[in-house]
C-alpha cells in the first residue's frame, strides 16, 4: 500500500522484479536444459536471450519464460528443415525430462512447461556477416535475428533514459498482460522504445501516459526491428488486429490521463485506483 503516487509507482516497479531466489532457480534450469541439447547436438555456443537476457521480464516468474538460445553446427542446416530440427530438438529434451509432460515445438523454440515457469529453446545458426539464422516453423522459412544486439541496444537506450526505460517497458508489460496478451512481448517492448526516441524520462507515470499516447498511433504503422534485421516486427498483424490494438491503447491513455489529473487535484486515491484498472494488483492500493 501506499499514499504518494510517486511510492506508489516505486513500489510498482519493484513489484514487477524477479526475486533473487527465482534467478537461482532459472540459472539451474537454463544450464540443465543447455547440457541437455549439447548431449545429443554439436553446440557452438548457447546463451540466454528474450526479455531475461534483457532485463524485461516481469513477475510473476509462473507467468513467464526463458530463452535459451543455442547455436548448433552448420551440418544441422542441411539436411533438417525447420520443422524437422525443432522435431529432434524436442525428441532430445523429453530424454532429460521424461516426466514433463508438455514438451512441444512453438512456432520458432521447443517450449518445455516445467510446474514454476516455461523455457522456450530456440536453436540457430551463425549467419554470414553478423546475427544468427533461427527456424519459423509456421511459414517454412528462416529467420534472421541478432539477440546480443538487441540486448546491447536496450541497455544503451536504458541508460540514456537514465536507467527508466527498462522499468517503464515492464509497466507497460503489465498493462498487456492484464489484456491477456494482445502485444506480443518483443513487438511492445520496441514500439516503446520507437515513441520515446527524441524524449527523456522524467517520471514513470508521465512516461507512462507517454506512451499509451504514441502508440495508439504507432500500432498501426510498420515499425523496423532495430536491429536492422527486418522492416517490420508485427508483419502478422492485420489492419483490423491493430485498430482493436489502437482501441486499447487509446482507452488506457484515457485512463492515465484521468489518473495524471486526480494527482494534480490531489486525488491520490482515485488517481491510483485509476492506475490499479490498468496494472491490477501489481500496483499498490491507497493506505
Amino acid at each position: 500500500m501506499a499514499t504518494t503516487i510517486y511510492d506508489a509507482f516505486n513500489q510498482f516497479r519493484s513489484n514487477l522484479e524477479i526475486t533473487s531466489l527465482q534467478e537461482s532457480t532459472t540459472s539451474t534450469r537454463q544450464q540443465n536444459v543447455r547440457e541437455a541439447v549439447e548431449a545429443d547436438f554439436s553446440v557452438q555456443e548457447s546463451f540466454l536471450a528474450g526479455s531475461y537476457r534483457r532485463h524485461t521480464m516481469i513477475a510473476p516468474l509462473n507467468a513467464a519464460d526463458i530463452d535459451v538460445f543455442v547455436v548448433l553446427h552448420p551440418k544441422y542446416h542441411a539436411p533438417l528443415g525447420q520443422r524437422d530440427l525443432l522435431s529432434a530438438l524436442m525428441t532430445t529434451l523429453k530424454k532429460k525430462y521424461p516426466r514433463t509432460p508438455k514438451i512441444k515445438p512453438d512456432g520458432q523454440a521447443v517450449t518445455i512447461t516445467f510446474t514454476d515457469f516455461e523455457v522456450d529453446v530456440v536453436p540457430g545458426f551463425y549467419q554470414v556477416g553478423g546475427g544468427f539464422l533461427i527456424p519459423d516453423a509456421g511459414l517454412n522459412r528462416w529467420i534472421a535475428t541478432d539477440p546480443k544486439r538487441h540486448v546491447e541496444m536496450w541497455s544503451i537506450v536504458n541508460k540514456g533514459h537514465n536507467g527508466m526505460m527498462v522499468p517503464l517497458i515492464k509497466m507497460m508489460k503489465c498493462w498487456n498482460r492484464q489484456q491477456r496478451y494482445p502485444l506480443r512481448s518483443f513487438h511492445l517492448e520496441v514500439m516503446v522504445m520507437h515513441v520515446l526516441q527524441g524524449i527523456v524520462i522524467t517520471d514513470y507515470p508521465s512516461g507512462v501516459r507517454w506512451a499509451f499516447d504514441k502508440m495508439r498511433g504507432a500500432i498501426r504503422a510498420r515499425i523496423a526491428d532495430p536491429a536492422g534485421y527486418s522492416d517490420d516486427i508485427a508483419p502478422g498483424l492485420s489492419p483490423m488486429d491493430r485498430e482493436r490494438l489502437a482501441r486499447r491503447l487509446d482507452a488506457a491513455f484515457n485512463t492515465a490521463m484521468q489518473a495524471e489529473s486526480n494527482a494534480q487535484y490531489g486525488n491520490v486515491k482515485t488517481s491510483m485506483d485509476f492506475w490499479r484498472s490498468l496494472f491490477g494488483d501489481f500496483f499498490p492500493a491507497y493506505g
